[in-house]
């Protein structure tokens, strides 16, 4: 059988909460409070393309890992081991693939349809303004979105199945804020939102995994950008060996 190369096509693109790679949440669900908009983009921005969807909870969105390099190597570095072991890149789900492809479970939160400016200020065409409302996503801004299935939890669910080198959950550490961050928090009209997504995403550590590994003194600052703010924060090991990530600062991007 020929194969040959094959063409696809976005059927849309993310609008998220996430406009860097550093600090997004390496599965979905991980950030309820991580929200995004699904901009359906022409031909596919007719509302029979969604009729019906609202039915389901959530969706798979199949995307493409767009900032991701195009180079791929058989064997990946995955953060569950540390950043130094490697595994086979089909045993993990690394962005550096041979295609670029990803999928993530996703909680569909709405749909909206109707005259709607798409990301950029143009409008999406004829049938323009088919918009999906995410929660709970791992996709950087500007994604392209490659196809849409809804989530069917009596096959999609397999709760007995083995996940090698990941059968838990990641660890969540505390995160604290500072009285400056408090008070930038206070400014804010979405300060509870922004709170609630800024703990999610700190108490996962999001800091390189090969710094992760050793103890943490609190002494280097890092950045994560979220919505329309830098946060900056260190990290802190404690006497009794947990982790504690302390807000410094949340400053407008």
């Amino acid at each position: 059988m020929a194969l040959g190369q094959q063409t696809m096509q976005p059927v849309g693109i993310i609008e998220s909460c996430y406009p860097d790679k550093f600090g997004i949440p390496r599965q979905p669900g991980l950030a309820r409070h991580a929200t995004a908009i699904l901009h359906l983009l022409p031909p596919f921005d007719d509302p029979d393309c969604v009729r019906d969807i609202d039915g389901f909870s959530h969706l798979w969105i199949h995307f493409l890992f767009h900032a991701s390099p195009t180079r791929w190597t058989p064997l990946i570095r995955p953060p569950r081991l540390g950043g130094n072991a490697r595994t086979g890149v089909f045993a993990s789900r690394s962005t550096h693939r041979p295609n670029r492809l990803g999928q993530s479970v996703v909680e569909l939160a709405g749909v909206e349809t109707g005259a709607s400016d798409k990301p950029g200020g143009r409008q999406t065409g004829r049938h323009s303004g088919v918009r999906l409302l995410l929660r709970g996503h791992d996709l950087l801004d500007g994604t392209p979105v490659m196809d849409i299935k809804p989530y069917l939890p009596w096959v999609d669910a397999v709760p007995q199945a083995r996940a090698g080198y990941a059968p838990a959950p990641p660890p969540r550490h505390a995160v604290m804020f500072s009285d400056e961050a408090e008070q930038q928090l206070e400014q804010r009209s979405d300060s509870a939102t922004l709170r609630a997504l800024i703990e999610e995403v700190l108490a996962q550590d999001p800091r390189p995994a090969y710094h992760a590994a050793k103890t943490a003194d609190g002494k280097r600052q890092y950045g994560v950008q979220l919505v329309d703010v830098d946060v900056r924060f260190t990290a802190y090991t404690q006497p009794d060996g947990s982790l504690t990530m302390q807000v410094a600062a949340i400053v407008a991007s």
